[in-house]
């Protein structure tokens, strides 16, 4: 089952076109910088953008960091949300339950098409983030082929590449969060907009609240608290206490989310 579900995200047009808009972004910003060769001001921006012009390795970065906030959870809430609500709404989903494999197979099937999604954004934006970052600004290497950290401090190409790829798995989890709010709302609705859109409402909320000062009791218990923290990898030494905070935090809201959505899917009255 799992095989099929993958093999219908990836034959969906809709699945490669929202992965090309999600790239598209960081590109734009990146061909922008380099014909200008004005970025945004130290602590200003985007993660990274102060620090890309002189150094394209940290552009893999950077292209996480500007479509965090908003394209990427996006396109996470639209494909989470659609899982089961899509499949109820085109009146297949009664169909895909009657044959020998169970709600809980099925949507573990679905958890691992949307997982598999999150994997292909976040890979792509940081494969072309790489190669355009490297092109447009060259790579910032000092004598011995070390390359500036964002504190500063010398990192090695390898230690580059670790901390790229640990930046990459911190995105993607984080998004889970996101996945998951999804799904269970997908299991509640039989409209995928209505789930997607629902998603979307929490992280808007989250988001907004962490500009609040009124909200500062509950700000570390927001799921959006703690989404850029993985720029903290690109430091010398690496400052792990956000980082830490934000897998224990997306954890916590996976366990709980998923919970209530296997709960509700495998006791729910299939219509459709």
């Amino acid at each position: 089952m799992i095989g099929v579900e993958l093999m219908k995200m990836l034959r969906r047009p809709r699945t490669w076109v929202v992965i090309a808009l999600i790239d598209a972004l960081p590109t734009l910003v990146a061909f922008l910088l380099a014909l200008t060769d004005v970025g945004p001001r130290p602590g200003t921006g985007p993660a990274f953008l102060s620090a890309v012009l002189n150094n394209g390795v940290l552009f893999p970065a950077a292209a996480l960091a500007i479509v965090l906030p908003l394209f990427l959870p996006v396109s996470v809430a639209i494909v989470s949300g659609d899982s089961i609500a899509g499949e109820a709404q085109a009146g297949t989903l009664r169909y895909l339950l009657a044959r020998p494999a169970g709600r809980t197979r099925l949507l573990v099937a679905k958890l691992v098409t949307v997982l598999v999604f999150v994997a292909m954004a976040v890979v792509v934006v940081v494969v072309t983030g790489y190669f355009v970052g490297t092109s447009l600004f060259g790579t910032g290497q000092l004598a011995g082929g070390n390359i500036v950290s964002v504190s500063g401090e010398p990192l090695t190409p390898q230690q580059a590449a670790l901390r790229t790829l640990l930046a990459m798995a911190y995105v993607a989890f984080s998004m889970l969060g996101v996945a998951a709010m999804a799904v269970f709302l997908s299991t509640l609705t039989d409209s995928p907009l209505a789930a997607a859109m629902g998603a979307l409402a929490f992280l808007v909320a989250s988001s907004l609240l962490l500009t609040l000062d009124a909200a500062d009791s509950i700000r570390p218990y927001l799921p959006t608290r703690y989404w850029l923290a993985f720029v903290d990898l690109f430091r010398q030494p690496i400052l792990w206490r956000d980082i830490v905070r934000g897998v224990g935090l997306q954890s916590l809201y996976v366990a709980v989310l998923l919970g209530a959505a296997w709960a509700n899917f495998s006791t729910k009255d299939i219509k459709s």
